[in-house]
């Protein structure tokens, strides 16, 4: 089969490699019908995580149609159309009985273009099948389904539930890429007085408009004065999202948060960046990291069906499966190409 691999920093290839096969007896093979880039992939290639061996087969987002089982495989059957989920959970060990699925230490996690071969491919084995993969309701479009394989339960939970918005917060995005817009499309389900979206793209900020966005700022200038006057009382925001993962834009987050406020970091970090206790100790701010569990992916695909949820606009560009390359360099090179979500199908 094709696949995307991995061969060091700034090098990946678009080739054949062996088709996968089932491993174990909770293991699933699937076709992949829709696949998409996330922007770890690009950390990945930047050489930001390390644990990626070289020929690793990248990508862990997918919608297809179960081809193989094994033994073990209760809940998903051959020819069942399915969500690949991001993350892999054994769901026996002591992190997924707490429903900790991302800190999975039975053998899932993050593992998908991780540290198993992922989703970039005609075909991907995905372990814990019966935990890690979501049967797809009639109806929904395999473009609709893909966003929900890590964006949407990523920024609704490392996002606005761990930032805990509420009815009535003002609620600060920093970031309109596709995590930034999938958190404003899920801080929405509760009601916030404002949401103000920060970003330096023009397009971007409009497509924190059409998200939901209250207000949008461009991220240049004194933009730490200006979301902060935008808060109750002129005294800054009560949830701060960062949703890019550079230095500049989670110090502006702990610049913007009003005292006893939260900052809910989202984006995948690979350098490090300065935490001014100085300032916070005083201000009772909670600061919280994370990375996705996926516990709520069937919640959200139930808001997707109930017509409560909406992520049109999040998938820009399209191309088949063998244009994989080309989506690459497309999705890269966001600030000229105007790219949020790419998709590629299977043709």
């Amino acid at each position: 089969m094709k696949a995307l691999t991995y061969h060091g920093p700034g090098r990946r290839t678009w080739g054949d490699v062996p088709d996968p096969v089932v491993v174990d007896p909770e293991d699933a093979v699937v076709r992949v019908d829709a696949v998409t880039i996330c922007g770890t992939d690009l950390h990945i290639l930047k050489g930001d995580v390390p644990e990626v061996a070289e020929g690793r087969v990248l990508g862990h987002e997918a919608v297809g149609t179960v081809v193989e089982t094994g033994d073990g495989v209760r809940t998903v059957a051959v020819g069942d159309r399915v969500l690949v989920s991001c993350i892999s959970a054994c769901g026996r060990c002591a992190y997924c009985r707490r429903g900790m699925y991302g800190q999975c230490t039975g053998g899932g996690g993050w593992v998908l273009g991780h540290l198993v071969d992922g989703t970039q491919a005609e075909y991907v084995r995905t372990p814990f099948a019966d935990n890690s993969l979501h049967r797809l309701p009639e109806g929904v479009a395999d473009e609709t389904a893909l966003v929900f394989a890590d964006i949407l339960p990523t920024a609704f939970e490392v996002g606005v539930r761990n930032g805990r918005v509420g009815p009535g917060d003002t609620v600060a995005v920093v970031g309109a890429g596709p995590i930034g817009l999938a958190a404003i499309a899920t801080a929405r389900l509760y009601g916030p007085r404002r949401i103000i979206a920060v970003d330096l793209a023009a397009d971007r900020l409009k497509a924190a408009r059409r998200a939901g966005a209250d207000e949008v700022l461009r991220g240049d200038g004194d933009t730490g004065a200006s979301v902060r006057a935008l808060g109750p009382d002129g005294m800054g925001v009560d949830v701060a999202i960062e949703a890019v993962g550079v230095p500049d834009t989670f110090e502006l987050c702990t610049r913007v948060v009003r005292p006893g406020g939260r900052v809910a970091n989202v984006g995948v970090h690979g350098k490090p960046a300065v935490l001014h206790l100085e300032d916070l100790w005083i201000k009772d701010v909670t600061i919280t990291t994370g990375l996705v569990d996926t516990g709520s992916t069937p919640l959200l695909l139930d808001l997707l069906a109930a017509e409560r949820l909406d992520v049109d606009g999040l998938v820009t560009h399209r191309f088949g499966l063998d244009e994989m390359q080309e989506a690459y360099d497309v999705f890269a090179d966001a600030a000229d190409t105007g790219a949020l979500k790419v998709a590629l199908f299977r043709t």
